[in-house]
């Protein structure tokens, strides 16, 4: 790992985060605390994402959000914003974008084609999973910050990671320490 790698904190926002959302991780805190040393090493080398309402519902986003009514709110609603401990984390504009999978020209335009990218985020078991496979499509160099992502269930978080260190030598799996200290 170089100092030229990126740290990319997918969609640390209320919705991910909050008990009373039906979508909350009772993992966040843990991740976040962790998220927080990640960005500190990475300096100006730190990306977040935000998943936003804004998919066309005609398509199968449609149905998607007729499944999640409580999530059919417009992108101005403080659940969309970023926790406060993720605020201030990066000196780039959120990425913020209506689909699981955040990996595409986008994020490529900011972190460089074939960069190596240490994730982290929710919910592993999602978002993160969905970034994950389309980076290593794409050709990125990832590593995935098992103790810094939270699943919406041990068993979830627990069967993505298990997913994505399936795709070696794209994707590696390593803690918090592991990746600090490899820097």
């Amino acid at each position: 790992m170089t100092q030229s790698s990126w740290l990319v904190i997918i969609d640390p926002q209320n919705i991910f985060a909050s008990p009373d959302s039906e979508w909350g991780s009772p993992f966040f805190e843990g991740a976040m605390a962790n998220i927080r040393l990640l960005a500190d090493s990475f300096g100006e080398n730190v990306l977040v994402t935000r998943w936003m309402p804004t998919a066309d519902r005609s398509t199968s986003w449609g149905e998607y959000f007729d499944a999640w009514p409580f999530a059919d709110k417009p992108a101005s609603d403080p659940l969309y914003d970023l926790v406060p401990a993720a605020r201030g984390v990066s000196q780039h504009p959120t990425l913020d974008l209506p689909t699981f999978g955040k990996w595409g020209a986008e994020i490529e335009q900011v972190v460089g084609r074939g960069a190596h990218v240490v994730l982290a985020g929710v919910s592993t078991d999602c978002c993160v999973l969905s970034t994950a496979l389309a980076g290593a499509d794409a050709g990125a160099r990832l590593t995935i910050a098992t103790d810094a992502c939270a699943g919406s269930t041990a068993e979830n978080h627990a069967a993505a990671l298990h997913v994505m260190g399936l795709y070696p030598p794209q994707i590696a799996l390593a803690t918090t320490a592991e990746i600090l200290t490899a820097r």
